[in-house]
This record gives structure tokens, C-alpha cells and sequence, in this order.
């Protein structure tokens, strides 16, 4: 009896030692990402990255943050919906020709019908062959009216599906084969360059804010080494979802200043250096 229980023993731990158990796989994965994090590096010594980026191609941003940001030399991301372009057509090209960049947010800006003034272009009657179709016609459209191919996309009201319940479906990978960036809107991190998923970019809310409260994440940001995109609407001094000037030329002014190490950049071009670095490290 004892011969057999000692036998048994040694076939389970023979068997045991055979095989790395969850936790090696998980210090290996892990392990992995943490060299990646320690090896990614901003370029030029800077402490992070941020981008700029306004959506919906509202008239606020071609009256008045144009000047803005040309008085700054910033430039941004500004997300375009393809039917609204021609309303304000000589602002927008003016926009592309100063070297800011046209992103895609649709063609008609599909969101969520809990938003009424979306319930007649819901995301819940959606398939992702409309999808598709309203990724490539506002890509088209962009195109024609601005010469401009766009290489990111904005989700409209950040919302990422299509359908209901068990026939829901995500339109991430639409997006990931059209497009270097996909930016997503009210999210509550930075980007960690070492990680994130390009396709699914975290966007920052800075409208509605004051100078010292869009400095906190930037704050945080700069800490632990991240990319913050934020996201604005209208450009001016109040109202729903404007991004306050003085504001954000308090933080052109600060962003531009060598000595708080920040890199601002569009979209596709941050986007363009993360993807390219962490290829090179992997």
C-alpha cells in the first residue's frame, strides 16, 4: 500500500513539473509588456504626448479656432462628418492647406437612439455592411472636397457597436482596417503607447473645463509617460460643450513650452510614431 502511494506521488509530481503552471505563463506575459513599457520612449527627451482634436466640423472651429491655433503654430485633428463638409467648405480646406489634419467621424454621425436626435440613424439598426458604408463614404467624400485621405476616425459619441442584444456586434475592426487611429470620446485614462489598442484610442473630454482643470490629466499624463488625446466641439467663451479659448490657449502656450516636455501632435502623427516605435522594440 505504501509502495502504491508513493508511486502515485511521484507520477503527480512528475506530471505537475511537465507542465509551467498559470502563474509562469501570466509572469511571462506580464514580463513582456513591462519590458515593452520600459523600452518605449517619446521622441526628443519629451515626458508624454498629447493631441488635440475637435469633432463634427462645427462653425465655431473654423471662425474662431483656426485664428487661435494659428496664432499658437499648434495643429490638431479636426474629425469631419462627410455630409456637413460643404456647409463651411472654404474653412475646412483653409484648415487642411495650415497642416491640420482631417480625421473621418462618418458620413452621418450614427449613434446610440437613446439620443434623440440620433433615434432615426440608430446604431441599433445598424448592420456593419451600413457601416462600412458610411466609414467609406465619408472617406470618399473627404477626399473629393479636400484632397485629404484620411488616416483616423473618430466614434461618433463614442460608441463602438452596431445591432442589439445577441446580434450586437462591435465595428472595431472595420475601423482597424481603414484607419491608423481609431479615437473613442468621455473615456477616463491616457494612452499607455506601450499597450493600447490603436484602433480603440482613449479621448479626453476638455470641454466645459477651465485651464487648471484640463491640467490635471495632462499632469497625470506626464507622470506616467502617456499620449492624452483630448476632445472638443465648439470653440468659445460659454455654452454646451464649447472649449473655453482662453483656456485652450493657456494650454497651446503651456503645451509648446521645451521645458514641460510635452510632444502635441495630431492624431496620425502620434499615432504613426507609436505604431512604428513598438514595432521596432517588439
Amino acid at each position: 500500500m505504501q509502495k502504491t502511494i508513493l508511486f502515485l506521488m511521484l507520477a503527480l509530481f512528475s506530471f505537475g513539473a511537465s507542465f509551467p503552471s498559470t502563474a509562469v505563463f501570466g509572469q511571462s506575459a506580464g514580463s513582456a509588456k513591462d519590458e515593452l513599457a520600459r523600452s518605449f520612449q517619446w521622441p526628443n527627451g519629451k515626458r508624454m504626448a498629447l493631441s488635440l482634436s475637435f469633432d463634427d466640423g462645427r462653425s465655431s472651429q473654423v471662425d474662431t479656432g483656426l485664428a487661435l491655433l494659428r496664432r499658437h503654430d499648434v495643429k490638431v485633428t479636426f474629425f469631419l462628418q462627410g455630409n456637413q463638409i460643404e456647409k463651411r467648405i472654404d474653412g475646412w480646406r483653409r484648415a487642411a492647406a495650415e497642416g491640420h489634419e482631417i480625421g473621418n467621424h462618418s458620413m452621418t454621425h450614427p449613434c446610440t437612439g437613446n439620443y434623440e436626435f440620433s433615434r432615426k440613424n440608430a446604431l441599433e439598426d445598424y448592420s456593419l455592411s451600413m457601416m462600412e458604408k458610411q466609414l467609406d463614404a465619408a472617406n470618399a467624400e473627404i477626399s473629393r472636397l479636400l484632397g485629404a485621405k484620411p488616416r483616423t476616425f473618430a466614434y461618433p459619441c463614442g460608441q463602438k457597436f452596431v445591432g442589439r442584444g445577441r446580434r450586437a456586434k462591435s465595428y472595431v475592426p472595420l475601423v482597424a482596417k481603414r484607419f491608423l487611429v481609431g479615437r473613442g470620446y468621455l473615456d477616463e485614462a491616457a494612452n499607455d503607447p506601450a499597450f493600447c489598442d490603436l484602433a480603440q484610442a482613449l479621448g479626453t473630454s476638455f470641454d466645459d473645463m477651465n485651464f487648471e482643470q484640463m491640467m490635471k490629466p495632462v499632469e497625470q499624463a506626464a507622470k506616467q509617460g502617456r499620449w492624452i488625446i483630448f476632445v472638443g466641439h465648439e470653440i468659445g467663451d460659454r455654452g454646451y460643450q464649447v472649449t473655453d479659448t482662453k483656456a485652450l490657449e493657456a494650454l497651446c502656450d503651456y503645451a509648446r513650452d521645451p521645458a514641460n516636455g510635452i510632444w502635441l501632435g495630431t492624431v496620425g502623427e502620434i499615432g504613426a510614431y507609436v505604431e512604428e516605435h513598438r514595432s521596432a522594440i517588439k
